[in-house]
């Protein structure tokens, strides 16, 4: 099928939840993508942070093959040996003891925001139910996640909210300490806010955080569905910023390009998860766990965490020099290779001719070109996507 064939049937036949799109996207290997005309694009949006090994990455592929010939699924009813094995290295590589595995980022953020309520409840503190949150966050699309989210521009006809959230600006310390109160049970917040414009809190902030809760004996959560898999610069966010939360939730690239995602705690509070408080049918099921556990052993392997540090260096040198060159472009923020690209102007029709000239990118917050290249990516990549970023401003 033609782009055009492709963009009709979709039209006619799928509920418009994601507006006009510029392509039909038929194949990917490696940075690159092409689209059913067959012209190729360099991906330097990843699936939104899901590609972490570029596309369809050996190791991976032939992970999934090996399994879908064996099983591909059987319920967590049963115990799921490359579930048991993805888990081990998880907790291996990390300061948490236990995970449970569900199909995305929001239900990863669904089970934080239960498991802070229970264990709460659980603890005796029966009146904490309440979960602070940060302007310009982003925690998934369920009815629980948007509340989560604080953003008014979600929440717009689906009122009511869930009840149970409060709201305060993001990198203030001191708004945070004065929104605690007698029913707060947690705060929530992720390492670097992705989705809100590339936002890195000032030094102290999140070990502010982590003081906080343990002088009010609050748990803390990272959402690390965008910062995990090495993306920061280590495995995991907290551990590339230094602050070690209660619990943090993942998905996003955790699969490599399949639905995963997964909440890890300490053992003490996930023994408030008992048999039948919470489930998943598909959560972890053989197929992703096989998918999931391939990409985390070659980022292990192939120290990427690493190389996203000298990438990410790499390509900030580059795109500040863009910015001696060009007006609009007021600065440039990230770490690793999460980066954000700060125009003075609308983003949304630079992003668009970068994608006409060959380069998938993203417009965040208006005016922040965002940016989630593979880890495994090399200079001349980078070279090619700063580039096409200048043909584009220049235009």
């Amino acid at each position: 099928m033609t782009t055009t064939e492709i963009k009709a049937t979709a039209t006619k036949y799928i509920i418009n939840t994601y507006g006009e799109r510029q392509l039909a996207l038929v194949r990917g290997e490696g940075c690159y993508v092409w689209d059913a005309d067959g012209k190729r694009y360099l991906d330097f949006l990843g699936g939104i942070a899901v590609n972490g090994l570029g596309h369809c990455h050996q190791r991976v592929v032939a992970a999934i093959q090996k399994q879908a010939e064996t099983l591909i699924h059987v319920s967590n009813l049963y115990y799921i040996e490359p579930q048991a094995q993805l888990a081990k290295t998880l907790i291996d590589n990390s300061t948490m003891d236990q995970c449970f595995f569900c199909n995305s980022g929001a239900e990863a953020n669904e089970a934080a925001i239960k498991l802070a309520r229970k264990y709460t409840k659980d603890q005796g503190r029966t009146g904490r139910f309440e979960i602070i949150t940060m302007e310009h966050s982003f925690h998934g699309r369920t009815l629980a996640t948007i509340t989560a989210t604080a953003q008014p521009k979600y929440h717009k006809g689906f009122e009511p909210m869930v009840p149970g959230f409060r709201y305060v600006p993001f990198d203030d310390l001191d708004a945070v300490k004065a929104t605690i109160g007698e029913q707060t049970c947690a705060i929530m917040v992720e390492p670097i806010q992705s989705e809100g414009g590339v936002n890195v809190p000032r030094p102290g902030y999140l070990a502010g955080l982590r003081e906080l809760c343990d002088a009010h004996h609050l748990l803390l959560i990272f959402d690390e569905v965008q910062t995990a898999m090495g993306r920061l610069g280590k495995l995991f966010g907290y551990q590339a910023v230094g602050v070690e939360p209660d619990i943090l939730t993942m998905a996003k690239s955790l699969g490599g390009g399949v639905p995963i995602g997964a909440m890890l705690t300490k053992a003490h509070i996930a023994e408030s998860f008992s048999p039948g408080t919470h489930a998943s049918t598909f959560g972890g099921n053989p197929l992703v766990s096989a998918a999931a556990l391939a990409t985390l052993q070659t980022i292990l392997d192939e120290n990427l965490t690493d190389h996203a540090v000298a990438m990410g260096r790499y390509f900030t040198e580059q795109l500040l020099k863009l910015r001696e060159r060009f007006d609009v472009i007021e600065g440039v923020r990230g770490q690793g290779l999460l980066m954000g690209l700060i125009l003075s102007i609308d983003g949304k029709p630079a992003a668009a001719r970068c994608i006409e000239n060959g380069l998938l990118t993203i417009c965040t917050m208006d005016h922040v070109l965002r940016f989630l290249p593979p880890l495994n990516i090399d200079e001349s990549h980078i070279d090619e996507a700063v580039q096409i970023i200048a043909k584009s401003l220049a235009g």
